[in-house]
């Protein structure tokens, strides 16, 4: 072989090996990109949320004046069994178009005496749910709000406040809703709501309709 064929082979073989070696950094992932794109999975479709449902006539039952019976504990979380018996009447007008309401309550028992407050009803349209506001006019201001809303004719409200030095759940429920009457409860828990104390109950008649 004569000088110049073997030094176009020398030359070859240089560049075979070049290209070998170039081929083992690049390693297999070349190949990879090489490959079309796997096209992503479509999103999953967006599942709408439930729509609130508008409560702000929850309470249009109330309106007008009523006839009240009224039965308190005289000792609430206290293991006590003495209820007092009060008579009286209550009445209630309406605000801000439905949305709020004040009602003027007042009652007396022969043994406990007069009693006398007034509860202020407010209509949340964001939340969809109502803050009811009691006053005693022995003390003359707002106790705790408690808030919730209605379902299937019944109305759960809850607080969190303190009452002896502790803090304790407390819950309205209004059941037994016709045009002409109603049932209200109230009760306390110690123990973070799994026992609830029921120490005031209401039961009333409608008297006229004049004030809906």
């Amino acid at each position: 072989m004569s000088h110049l064929a073997i030094k176009h082979l020398a030359r070859a073989l240089a560049v075979a090996a070049l290209a070998g070696f170039a081929a083992l950094l690049v390693g297999p992932s070349a190949i990879t990109a090489a490959e079309p794109a796997t096209p992503p999975r479509p999103a999953a479709a967006a599942v709408p949320s439930p729509e609130l449902r508008d409560g702000q006539h929850d309470f249009d039952f109330e309106l007008g004046k009523w006839k009240i019976q009224l039965k308190k504990l005289k000792a609430p979380l206290h293991h006590s069994n003495e209820w007092l018996e009060f008579s009286g009447t209550s009445t209630t007008r309406p605000l801000w178009n439905g949305k709020a309401q004040v009602e003027e309550f007042e009652v007396d028992s022969p043994v406990a005496g007069h009693l006398e407050g007034m509860t202020v009803r407010l209509y949340s349209p964001t939340s969809h749910q109502w803050s009811l506001n009691w006053a005693n006019q022995k003390n003359g201001r707002f106790d705790t709000p408690t808030v919730g809303e209605a379902k299937d004719g019944r109305g759960e409200f809850y607080d969190q406040e303190m009452y002896e030095g502790r803090m304790i759940f407390v819950r309205f429920v209004w059941s037994n809703i016709t045009p002409r009457s109603a049932h209200f409860e109230q009760a306390f828990s110690a123990d973070g709501g799994k026992t609830w104390e029921v120490n005031w109950i209401t039961d009333q008649t409608r008297i006229e309709d004049s004030a809906r």
